[in-house]
């Protein structure tokens, strides 16, 4: 009777593996979306997953799990994982309320427009970028402690605890953690700090050694005990003010004590029958996302094909228009008005579209603000769907990889350099090659502008689609793209996600194009009309989930309601379900 069971198991598991393989053939995923039942994490460092997925079996919500994997990035993916920076988060509940949480790091009290010019009024290399002097006020541990007291519902000390015993007992590295680390070896060199724990004995980590953190563990578990308290104030509160004072920066503890989460309402905009809810100034993300969207919908770019020369030349010439305007015109709203009206028009849209040549590239530098129709940030991303359709997209950073490459000693926390996301020059390019203008100049306790898109698309008030990533300048484009080959292109979540992808933002006048993204003659045909096409750039991270089938308006498969994609490109994370 066994061996019969056996066998017919066997036959059973024989017949699904075969289906799933047909399945594979027909599709252009690096894999198939990994389907799940009750719930669904994806992000940038497996054992995080893991976490947020332990969080949601344990029946907490999307929040709650939001929050536990917060705090284990930390731990797991020192690069961009962080205490010492900080985000945004963009909520959808379950009972179609809608929540946008700026956590985004503050400029010093004693920051001024031009901290960082030389007597001459020119840019000092690397003042902005590393070091004490580049460090904002970190926003994540009151960001992460506003959104469970708001809308989670379990205990702070059971959400930190899996995180503490990571940071304590240590975990092994992969060959993604180590290629992460090997980033930036030569400065933990030169931060004793930093070297302390990111170096082994003054040397590079090698894959299978356990990276502990136990002055991290200390830090994790004061936050635990105390909630912001733990972070702002008491012990390491004044190790960070310590920390930065010893490295000529100049944060005191009256920055830690006046910080503050905004919660604000999202940027919402309607493309071909989806809703999209996405991330408000002081992000420019969702701003520009939506005004790319309503350039682009005014074309057929299904019927035009997918990398189709036309298709790929009006997504630049959106592109290139909709950085005009966040460069221009977006910022902290405490500080400036941001023309969200306008930017978000329809009617808007369809100058720029009267303006984009069908047959030829834009000019950057021909196309500017004030002159018709445009008068007048390294990071690491999340996304998490709850049993009960609440769904969460988060991205938070410390900027560059490692931050500002200092560690607050005695703390284990690593600082951000998001000054540099500031103008530090108008007319100067920042770390991600952007040219920005006056309403992002730097100023006391203002947040500077960003490009994080933590981004939810709904159909009839429902969740179906939650995406974001890494990537300074880049996060906005790869976050479009995403949403076009879902929406037009029909692909399955995977497939976005794995999609060749290519940049333009305004200027530098280049369009940087990933390999395999555009074949010779495409390329051919766009060099003819004027685009200048660049190489790669370092690769996104896309994190993404569509909910009720692997592509939009699909079939489910099975009983599984939530797909999830893990970019390959960066050879770390996981998308993970129950």
């Amino acid at each position: 009777m066994k061996q019969l069971q056996w066998t017919s198991a066997l036959r059973g598991a024989v017949a699904a593996a075969l289906a799933l393989a047909g399945a594979a053939q027909l599709h252009a995923a690096s894999q198939a979306p990994v389907a799940a039942e009750n719930g669904m994490v994806v992000s940038a460092q497996h054992l995080a997953t893991k976490i947020g997925v332990d969080v949601l079996k344990r029946g907490g919500n999307a929040i709650d799990s939001a929050v536990a994997v917060g705090y284990a990035l930390a731990v797991v993916y020192p690069a961009a994982g962080n205490l010492g920076g900080g985000g945004f988060m963009t909520v959808q509940l379950a009972d179609g309320r809608k929540s946008f949480l700026d956590f985004r790091e503050k400029a010093p009290l004693a920051a001024t427009a031009n901290m960082y010019l030389d007597k001459d009024g020119n840019v000092v290399k690397g003042l902005s970028t590393n070091g004490h002097l580049a460090v904002g006020v970190p926003g994540t541990v009151s960001g992460l402690e506003l959104a469970r007291e708001k809308y989670g519902t379990m205990k702070r000390d059971a959400l930190i605890a899996p995180s503490i015993a990571l940071a304590e007992r240590g975990f092994v590295l992969e060959q993604g953690d180590i290629d992460l680390l090997a980033t930036a070896t030569a400065d933990f060199k030169k931060d004793p700090a930093s070297g302390a724990i990111f170096l082994n004995k003054g040397e590079p980590f090698a894959v299978g050694q356990k990276l502990v953190q136990k002055d991290l563990a200390k830090t994790l578990k004061a936050i635990s005990r105390n909630g912001v308290d733990g972070f702002y104030k008491g012990p390491v509160g004044a190790a960070l003010v310590a920390s930065s004072q010893a490295g000529k920066g100049i944060i005191t503890q009256a920055d830690l004590n006046q910080y503050t989460t905004r919660e604000l309402a999202p940027v919402e905009c309607d493309y071909r029958g989806y809703h999209v809810v996405s991330a408000p100034p002081p992000s420019s993300g969702g701003v520009v996302i939506c005004e790319m969207l309503n350039i682009l919908e005014g074309y057929p770019l299904k019927d035009l094909g997918f990398r189709s020369a036309q298709a790929v030349h009006y997504q630049i010439e959106a592109m290139r228009h909709a950085y005009v305007d966040r460069n221009s015109y977006l910022g902290d709203p405490d500080f400036v008005k941001n023309p969200l009206d306008r930017l978000l028009d329809k009617g808007y849209a369809e100058k720029i579209r009267a303006v984009i040549d069908p047959k030829k590239a834009g000019v950057s530098k021909d196309i500017k603000p004030g002159v018709a129709p445009h008068e007048g940030s390294n990071t690491t991303h999340y996304s998490i769907i709850d049993q009960w359709g609440n769904a969460v997209s988060v991205t938070y950073t410390l900027n560059d990889w490692f931050g500002a490459k200092v560690t607050a000693a005695g703390t284990g926390v690593l600082l951000n350099d998001e000054m540099d996301d500031f103008t530090v020059k108008i007319g100067v390019p920042n770390l991600y090659g952007l040219v920005q203008g006056e309403t992002n100049a730097i100023a006391p306790g203002k947040r500077p502008l960003s490009s994080m898109s933590p981004t939810i698309l709904t159909k009839d008030g429902k969740p179906v689609f939650i995406v974001g990533t890494p990537g300074g300048s880049r996060i906005i484009t790869a976050v479009l793209h995403t949403i076009l080959n879902v929406v037009d292109y029909e692909m399955n979540v995977q497939e976005a996600v794995d999609a060749p992808r290519f940049h333009q933002q305004w200027l530098p006048d280049v369009t940087n194009v990933e390999t395999f993204a555009l074949s010779p003659d495409t390329r051919k045909i766009l060099t003819d009309m004027g685009h200048n096409l660049g190489v790669p750039q370092p690769a996104n991270h896309v994190a993404a989930i569509t909910i009720g089938a692997p592509a939009l308006g699909g079939k489910p498969v099975g009983k599984n309601r939530f797909y999830g994609a893990n970019d390959p490109r960066r050879n770390t994370g996981l998308a993970l379900g129950y």
